[in-house]
């Protein structure tokens, strides 16, 4: 993946899930999206029917130990629909979800956090966590290294691709 012109490995495996033409490209990479699973459609119903929300794609991302990780970033890459939420389901260990306000203006918008103490979140087994707007546009959010952390965790993010 490219952070800031340079090229690095990706700290954790990921797969990316949709709709046909819901592509999607970040930090220097592009997904086609695979066919949903039965199970991943499953869960993208019962999300849809509970939350009153549709997806059309899924970020899958899979944390094998404390030393994958995710750095920070907000999710406002111009494919995905600014004005739609983000569910996130954590499934495995607990990982802490760190989010802190964004040092600048998005896309004219000033940030709204600025001055607000960085937040963390300790997402366990189970845990969704739901990102509405304008969350990305205020906030970044990282899952930083635990290096003495065992077991693997899985990230579940849907989202909207605006087509």
């Amino acid at each position: 993946m490219r952070v800031y012109g340079r090229l690095h490995p990706v700290p954790r495996l990921v797969c990316w899930y949709g709709d046909p033409g819901c592509s999607y490209r970040y930090s220097g990479l592009s997904h086609d999206p695979l066919p949903w699973t039965a199970p991943l459609e499953g869960l993208r119903e019962q999300l849809a029917q509970r939350l009153g929300w549709s997806f059309n794609s899924l970020l899958l991302n899979r944390y094998r130990s404390g030393a994958d990780r995710m750095g920070w970033h907000a999710d406002d890459e111009p494919e995905l629909a600014a004005d739609h939420q983000i569910a996130s389901l954590s499934l495995g260990v607990m990982r802490t979800l760190r989010f802190r306000p964004r040092p600048a203006a998005v896309r004219g918008v000033p940030s709204l956090a600025s001055g607000h103490p960085p937040l963390a979140l300790d997402l366990a087994d189970g845990d969704l966590l739901l990102m509405e707007p304008p969350t990305q546009a205020h906030w970044q959010h990282a899952l930083p290294a635990r290096l003495r952390q065992g077991g693997e965790r899985f990230n579940l993010t849907f989202r909207r691709i605006e087509t």
